[in-house]
């Protein structure tokens, strides 16, 4: 599976940590930036092409990270087709996928230890939209309301 990945300056250094860490497990990432550590970055720079990779990369799920992953969340879901859900625990993260389909995880790299942080987006990465009814039916009434009907 592909994965594509954006941080600011706050996310860095989980980015890289992210980046070796799901290689090593066979994922292709796509590394959207930033390339080195700038303490003056701005997040939509780098999470706004990865979410529109994610879209544009049918099959392919995205990972934003910032200081507290809110401002992440809301620049990859202005992204048209994207659902980025912003996950701070085990079961934020699956639910993301479960519930929502979420495409794109944003996580808050100054929230969590590496370990966490991890662990969160491997089960991301690894649930499956569940199919239910109840939930396609609110996922196509929030993709009826972007499209203006």
């Amino acid at each position: 599976m592909r994965v594509h990945i954006g941080t600011d300056h706050a996310g860095f250094e989980l980015k890289q940590h992210l980046v070796s860490e799901l290689t090593a497990k066979g994922y292709e990432v796509v590394d959207h930036g930033p390339a080195e550590y700038d303490p003056e970055d701005d997040y939509p720079v780098y999470c706004l092409p990865a979410a529109q990779a994610v879209v544009d990369d049918p099959g392919s799920l995205g990972i934003v990270i910032g200081g507290s992953g809110n401002g992440e969340a809301i620049a990859a879901n202005k992204v048209d087709g994207v659902r980025c859900a912003l996950a701070w625990s085990e079961e934020t993260a699956k639910l993301g996928r479960l519930h929502n389909d979420a495409n794109v995880i944003s996580v808050g790299g100054r929230m969590h230890t590496p370990e966490e942080a991890t662990g969160f987006i491997e089960l991301f990465l690894e649930t499956a939209f569940s199919g239910d009814a109840r939930h396609q039916r609110r996922i196509d009434l929030l993709a009826d309301y972007e499209a203006g009907r």
